[in-house]
């Protein structure tokens, strides 16, 4: 069986074993109150993500690591938001989630075939996804790091891309 249709396989039986669990919800109420909604419901979007990636592992499918981090990234934002009330930090935490997909990447490159080259190529990624998280968080509220001198943070990271494809061409 292809790839590309084991993987659709195994998100089909991850869907049906969830939608299982919450009708199981629906009409046991005793489930209901053994688990904590109010505070724990991040917690399930976490557990889904850990799903996605056992599925991969066990189906074959290691591109099943990169919806597993991404679904397991936001179920943590949403878990800290959740704790601390927090909400307001969606402003600038959605520059993680580029981050949270280099991390799937390079997790399927390392359970794949490609294991040096996934994690050489694909760290600009988090890279990027960390200086944006922190260009963002400096002037929408967030940690302030750099008080009034974050605009630095911009200059730094342009030079950077100017710079990048330079050292890039001169090393081959």
């Amino acid at each position: 069986m292809e790839q590309n249709r084991r993987g659709s396989l195994v998100v089909g039986l991850i869907l049906i074993l969830l939608g299982g669990l919450f009708l199981l919800g629906q009409f046991m109420p005793g489930l209901q109150s053994w688990v904590n909604l109010q505070f724990s419901w991040p917690l399930i979007i976490i557990g889904v993500g850990v799903l996605f990636l056992f599925a991969g592992l066990l189906a074959g499918v290691p591109d099943l690591a990169v919806p597993a981090a991404i679904i397991g990234g936001i179920g943590g934002l949403l878990y800290w938001q959740n704790q601390t009330g927090n909400w307001g930090s969606w402003a600038y935490a959605w520059t993680l989630i580029p981050g949270f997909v280099g991390v799937g990447i390079i997790l399927a490159g390392l359970l794949g075939r490609r294991p040096g080259k996934a994690l050489h190529e694909d760290m600009n990624v988090i890279i990027v996804s960390l200086i944006l998280f922190t260009i963002f968080s400096s002037f929408l509220g967030g940690r302030n790091l750099f008080g009034p001198y974050w605009p630095m943070l911009l200059i730094v990271f342009g030079l950077w891309l100017l710079i990048r494809p330079l050292w890039r061409s001169t090393s081959k």
